[in-house]
């Protein structure tokens, strides 16, 4: 026993130090969802900026597949060193435990680091479809039940439990086709597969500036300054789906706090430089970092809000 306590001893005297010289290698950083949709976006962002304060490499490795359970559980058994980190959005860390019941991780699973940003979704549609707002989608999937299609990026995304929320309250019957992934998923609507999606405007923007999508409402309480005259979601007359995504950078439990304490303050330096917010003005995310306790707490409060959401759904999945 003796032994025992001198060595955990001698564990917490070595944290410092280990903490001091961290990082001495490259560092990695687990995407749960392929390359090419929003959460790897905001992965890339933050891998580019890390290095000036780190000192060493960041690299971006994508392990999706499975409703972001994959890449998630990679990151949630890695070894908590610091040397293996997650970018994650809600979907993945807190509605995918809650849905698929081998999981085998839930939020409680990570040190939360930073929260990295937010952004709206849109309620996108194929332009071929002969619907221009929100009424009249509702009116055509009325009159056609079960032949429209929405494609997510898999079962427990935010677009998906957005879209089944959608059609609780607006009584229509919209099959769900699941992709692997954001970026397939939107593509899937672009190439006219399925005829819409519930996609971040952080992704969808450009497609709609193109002409390739038409808008029909941001997922959100208030419109946004990039679209300003596609309604909100509350303005439309459905005020229950108004949650737009957000993207965190998190550890796997047990990283020390002061690892912890050091990616928290490069992430914050790089998410307040003008470059960073230009970049991510540009794809309609707002930057946000803050402390990890703050982030802790703001996954609390989502646990806390989808949780009856997806019981209510009966989206349980073995």
């Amino acid at each position: 026993m003796r032994r025992l306590v001198l060595a955990a001893f001698a564990l917490l005297l070595a944290a410092p130090a280990f903490a001091q010289t961290y990082p001495d290698r490259p560092v990695r950083i687990i995407v749960p969802t392929p390359a090419g949709g929003p959460v790897d976006v905001m992965a890339r962002l933050i891998a580019a900026a890390l290095p000036a304060s780190l000192g060493q490499n960041v690299i971006v490795e994508n392990k999706p597949g499975a409703g972001n359970i994959i890449g998630s559980k990679i990151a949630a058994d890695a070894a908590p060193d610091g040397y293996t980190l997650m970018v994650s959005a809600a979907s993945g860390l807190i509605m995918s435990p809650m849905i698929y019941s081998n999981a085998g991780y839930d939020a409680s699973s990570f040190a939360p680091i930073a929260l990295i940003a937010e952004t709206p979704q849109l309620l996108v549609v194929n332009p071929s479809l002969p619907v221009k707002s929100v009424a009249e989608l509702v009116a055509y999937a009325k009159a056609n039940p079960g032949k429209l299609n929405y494609s997510t990026g898999g079962i427990g995304t935010l677009p998906h439990l957005n879209a089944e929320l959608f059609k609780s309250v607006s009584g229509t019957n919209i099959v769900h086709v699941p992709y692997k992934g954001g970026g397939p998923s939107l593509t899937g609507v672009v190439a006219g597969e399925v005829q819409l999606t519930f996609d971040t405007l952080a992704t969808s923007l450009q497609l709609v500036k193109d002409g390739k999508l038409r808008p029909l409402a941001v997922i959100s309480p208030k419109r946004a300054s990039e679209l300003p005259d596609v309604p909100a979601m509350p303005e439309v007359g459905y005020p229950a789906v108004s949650s737009g995504a957000w993207t965190a950078l998190l550890a796997p439990r047990g990283t020390p706090e002061a690892i912890v304490a050091k990616l928290n303050a490069a992430v914050n330096k790089a998410l307040q430089s003008e470059a960073m917010k230009s970049t991510l003005a540009k794809i309609g995310a707002e930057p946000r970092g803050g402390t990890p306790q703050a982030l802790a707490d703001h996954m609390a409060n989502e646990t806390k809000k989808w949780k009856p959401i997806v019981a209510s759904l009966d989206l349980k999945m073995n």
